[in-house]
């Protein structure tokens, strides 16, 4: 098992909570969303919320596998996360801005994270990192097109 530093089991764990505020927060709109585009968001909602856990998963094993431990409370999350919760007043629009705004601050951190993650010679973890981030880039490529920006 790997030990690493302090520094890269906090990145881990800021992403485990960004990503678990997401989750809900995905959720959230899911279920609430309104409007003339209320099939393709809710679908699309819901693409992000299961992509979400599928990154809650990996980051919490990958931090376990490193001899660190993951945030596994919402109250942990809430404390550390970069991701505020929905408001539950968002119209559809704004759900999909929000979403974008979000993902561009995961993004910002990933870029540190991944630089943490090369200086201590984990390239796994600075692989996980840079998928991640490859992904959420033509996520909010995509996201602005829908808003038509």
């Amino acid at each position: 098992m790997l030990i690493m530093s302090c520094k890269l089991t906090d990145v881990l764990n800021k992403q485990i909570a960004n990503w678990s505020v997401l989750y809900i927060k995905l959720h959230n709109f899911h279920w609430f969303v309104k409007g003339q585009q209320f099939f393709t968001l809710h679908l699309k909602f819901e693409e992000l919320y299961n992509e979400a856990a599928l990154h809650i998963d990996e980051l919490a094993e990958r931090q376990l596998s490193i001899g660190g431990n993951p945030v596994a409370t919402m109250k942990e999350c809430l404390e550390i996360s970069s991701i505020k919760e929905a408001t539950g007043n968002e119209v559809a629009e704004d759900m999909v801005a929000t979403i974008i705004s979000d993902y561009n601050t995961i993004v910002s951190e990933l870029k540190t994270g991944m630089e943490i993650a090369q200086k201590e010679n984990d390239e796994t973890t600075s692989d996980m990192l840079l998928a991640i981030h490859t992904a959420l880039e033509k996520h909010v490529w995509m996201l602005k097109s829908f808003l038509g920006k």
